[in-house]
């Protein structure tokens, strides 16, 4: 164990810096919640980030999202990203968006907003963990989600 968890560590520490001018792919999953009920959600994203000095970013993102219940449909979404570089590979962000209807018999496009952190883990990978609160539209009640997502960067 030991001689598996030091090279971890030690490869760890000595990671690049928190970048951007970088595009990412991930996957994602977690829960979503409104009016009392709550399900999981699953999806994939693709984005990209572009360096604002230093200490900032800003990105743009296109993602598939689909509530893991029968009657949905992936929900595509549109959205950007405005963070800081926090630590070596970290990256804080609120983030922006519209998300198409999630139903085949509905018409409940939103438009969402929430926060997260994403960790580099060496060069080209990272975890993350994301909050959103989705402003539905037709008198629907809005909903809230938590996802973790795995992704890799280039």
């Amino acid at each position: 164990m030991r001689k598996v968890l030091l090279p971890l560590l030690a490869s760890l520490a000595i990671a690049t810096p928190a970048m951007a001018n970088e595009a990412r792919i991930e996957a994602r999953g977690g829960v979503i919640w409104a009016n009392g009920t709550s399900e999981d959600v699953w999806g994939a994203a693709a984005g990209y980030d572009f360096d604002l000095g230093d200490t900032a970013f800003a990105g743009v993102e296109v993602s598939g999202d689909k509530i893991g219940t029968s009657g949905t449909k992936v929900s595509w979404g549109f959205a950007g990203r405005l963070g800081a570089k926090v630590g070596e590979q970290g990256k804080l962000y609120g983030v922006a968006g519209y998300n198409t209807e999630n139903c085949s018999s509905c018409n409940d496009d939103a438009f969402s907003a929430g926060a997260g952190y994403q960790q580099g883990l060496g060069k080209s990978f990272y975890v993350k963990g994301e909050y959103r609160h989705f402003f539905t539209s037709n008198g629907l009640p809005d909903a809230d989600a938590v996802v973790a997502g795995v992704g890799m960067r280039f």
